[in-house]
C-alpha cells in the first residue's frame, strides 16, 4: 500500500493520439500502433528521442510485440512491459508507467494499444485454444458447463442479477442506450445511429439476456498515452494530467473478471454486496471524495458491467444500479456521466485506452458538443477492480 501512496500526484499523462475506429481491412496493426504515437508525441511536444519507455498492452496477433514496435519505430527503450491480450490491464498497465517514472527506471513511457480485432477469425468456441484451456478462458468461458465464448461469463452474471433484484431486460437497455446518446455527439464513435427501447428490445440474443447492442463493437484502432514524471510534464508539455492515485486489479476466490463479488458465479460465494474497503481506498489515495468524481469510465464490454462498477465503488447500493441507469443517471447530463465518448458499446473497442484519452480531453476542457460542465477528477473504475483518478489540480 505505501508504494501506491507515492505514485499520488507524483506522475502526469503528457499526451495522448488515437486513431480513427472501424475496421481497416488494409491496415495493420503496426500503422494503427505508429499513428497514435505520432498524434501523442504531437500532443506533448514532444519526439521519439524523449520516450525511454515502453508498455504494450495487446501484443500479436491482436496488437503488436514490444520488441517489433521499438524497431521499427526506432524507439530506444530502456523499460519495457507487456500485458496479456485481455482488456482488464489498464489500471496496471498506466500503474506500471507511474511507477517506472517515479522510481526513475525511465522518464517518459509510452503505453501503446493497438486493436485488430478485425483479424480474429474466432474468438472462444472449440477452435480457440483459450477458450477451451483447463480451467476456463480467458473471458469468462467455462466449456466444462458448456460456456464457450466471450459474453458467456457476463451473462451468467447478468442473469443471477436480474433474477436476484427483481430487475428486466428493459432495464438493461439504459446502458447500451446512454452509450448510444454519448457516440452522437462524437464524431469519431463507430455507432451512433438512434437506440430506444423498442429497437433495444426487438434486436437478437448473442447470449440471453445480452442482446447484440450489450456487446462492444469489434472494430480495430489503436491509442497511444504519454507518462512522464508531473514537474518534468509541467516543465516541458503544454497541457499535462495529474494522475491522481492508482489501483491495480485484484484476484482470488471472490473474483470474477465480469461479475462484482457477491453474485455467486464461479468460485464466489453467493452473498450481501458492499464495497470492499480495499476498493474504496482509491479515494483515500487520490485525495478526492467519491462525490468529487465528475464522471466515471468503465471496461464496458458487456453493458451489465457499468452496473457491477457502479456496485462495486459504492456509486449505488446492492441491487440499485439498474434503477439509477434506467433515470438517466449515467447520462451525458446526469448526476454520474459514464463513457462520455460512447465507450466501447458504441465508440469503440481498443480495450478502453479510448477512454482513457477521453478522460484527459475532458480534463483539457477539448471535447467539443460533448463536452461535461465540469470535469475537474474523473475516475476509471472496473467491474474487475482496477481504478485510478485523472485531474488537472496540481497540489
Amino acid at each position: 500500500m505505501g508504494s501506491t501512496y507515492r505514485l499520488a500526484d507524483v506522475a502526469a499523462i503528457a499526451g495522448v493520439g488515437s486513431t480513427a475506429f472501424g475496421r481497416f481491412p488494409q491496415r495493420g496493426p503496426i500503422g494503427l500502433a505508429v499513428e497514435a504515437l505520432k498524434q501523442a508525441l504531437a500532443d506533448a511536444t514532444l519526439t521519439r528521442d524523449d520516450v525511454d519507455g515502453l508498455v504494450i498492452h495487446m501484443g500479436n496477433p491482436v496488437g503488436i510485440d514490444y520488441d517489433q514496435f521499438a524497431a521499427m519505430t526506432g524507439l530506444r527503450t530502456t523499460f519495457n512491459v507487456q500485458l496479456w491480450t485481455h482488456g482488464r490491464w489498464i489500471g496496471a498497465a498506466l500503474e506500471q508507467a507511474a511507477a517506472a517514472v517515479a522510481l526513475g527506471l525511465a522518464r517518459c513511457v509510452a503505453v501503446v494499444c493497438a486493436a485488430k480485432f478485425s483479424v480474429l477469425s474466432q474468438l472462444g468456441g472449440a477452435e480457440d485454444v483459450e477458450a477451451s484451456r483447463e480451467g476456463g478462458g480467458s473471458h469468462g468461458e467455462a466449456p466444462h458447463i458448456g460456456l464457450m465464448a466471450p459474453g458467456s461469463g457476463a451473462a451468467m452474471s447478468a442473469r443471477i442479477y436480474l433474477e436476484r433484484y427483481g430487475v428486466t431486460e428493459t432495464d438493461l437497455a439504459a446502458v447500451a442506450i446512454a452509450a448510444r446518446q454519448a457516440a452522437r455527439r462524437n464524431p469519431a464513435a463507430w455507432r451512433t445511429e438512434p437506440l430506444d427501447v423498442d429497437t433495444y428490445l426487438a434486436s437478437r440474443y448473442i447470449i440471453a439476456p445480452l442482446r447484440v447492442h450489450d456487446f462492444a463493437q469489434v472494430t480495430d484502432g489503436a491509442c497511444a498515452v504519454l507518462v512522464m514524471r508531473r514537474e518534468e510534464a509541467l516543465d516541458r508539455t503544454p497541457a499535462p494530467v495529474t494522475i491522481r492515485a492508482t489501483q491495480s486489479l485484484p484476484a482470488g476466490p471472490d473474483e470474477f473478471i465480469f461479475g462484482r463479488g457477491g453474485l455467486g458465479r464461479g468460485q464466489e460465494p453467493m452473498s450481501a454486496h458492499r464495497p470492499a474497503p480495499r476498493d474504496l481506498e482509491i479515494y483515500a489515495r487520490a485525495g478526492v471524495d467519491r462525490k468529487e468524481i465528475d464522471a466515471l469510465y468503465t471496461y464496458d464490454a458487456f453493458s451489465p458491467l457499468v452496473w457491477f462498477t457502479l456496485e462495486r465503488f459504492g456509486f449505488c447500493g446492492e441491487g440499485e444500479a439498474a434503477a439509477f441507469c434506467v433515470g438517466g443517471g449515467i447520462a451525458m447530463d446526469g448526476p454520474l456521466p459514464v463513457n462520455t465518448n460512447g465507450g466501447l458499446l458504441a465508440e469503440g473497442h481498443v480495450a478502453g485506452w479510448n477512454s482513457v484519452v477521453e478522460m484527459v480531453r475532458q480534463i483539457r476542457g477539448a471535447c467539443g458538443e460533448r463536452q461535461l460542465s465540469r470535469a475537474e477528477n474523473l475516475q476509471w473504475a472496473t467491474a474487475f477492480g482496477d481504478s485510478f483518478v485523472l485531474s488537472a489540480r496540481a497540489r
